[in-house]
């Protein structure tokens, strides 16, 4: 249902207003509820470039392997999201996914694997097609989330849908 809602016509502009509520949310069940539940979303945590704070950001995700994967759609604008510009000063993050939080390192996809995780996303959520429309020729980020150093948990990978191996 909601991979359908996701392509309605005003859908990006109704659900990125609701993006605070979302991380309260996810915060009060600690990372249990991203995304309002609409998809297996995790929280990504970084580091702003100019500010050094800690920033959070609800994101749909899918696995591919042991790394989750997370698009810099930016709900179609025509700019990255913050967090996307953060990943690029500072690759170490941490995601909450299902109550658990674990260190991870961004590396961009490019080339064929960028292409293959593009497709795999449309599969999850069709509307990133109408999002890189109106995007303005703006190229939408995928970044591989890949376990840091001592990840915990790496043999109970999250929910999410997988990818590969």
């Amino acid at each position: 249902m909601w991979r359908a809602a996701g392509s309605l016509p005003g859908f990006a502009a109704v659900a990125s207003r609701l993006t605070g509520l979302d991380r309260r949310i996810s915060r009060v069940t600690k990372g249990r509820v991203v995304a309002l539940g609409m998809a297996d979303s995790l929280l990504l945590t970084t580091v702003g470039r100019r500010s050094g704070q800690r920033r959070s950001s609800p994101l749909l995700y899918i696995r591919d392997g042991d790394a989750y994967v997370v698009i810099g759609s930016n709900w179609g604008r025509t700019t990255d999201p913050a967090w996307a510009h953060n990943l690029l000063a500072e690759p170490n993050a941490e995601i909450t996914v299902g109550g658990q939080t674990h260190g991870v390192v961004a590396m961009p996809a490019e080339g064929a694997e960028r292409e293959r995780l593009w497709q795999a996303l449309l599969v999850v959520w069709p509307a990133y097609r109408g999002y890189e429309a109106r995007a303005g020729g703006r190229p939408l980020r995928i970044y591989r989330l890949v376990p840091a150093r001592g990840f915990p948990g790496r043999e109970q990978p999250g929910a999410g849908t997988r990818l590969g191996g």
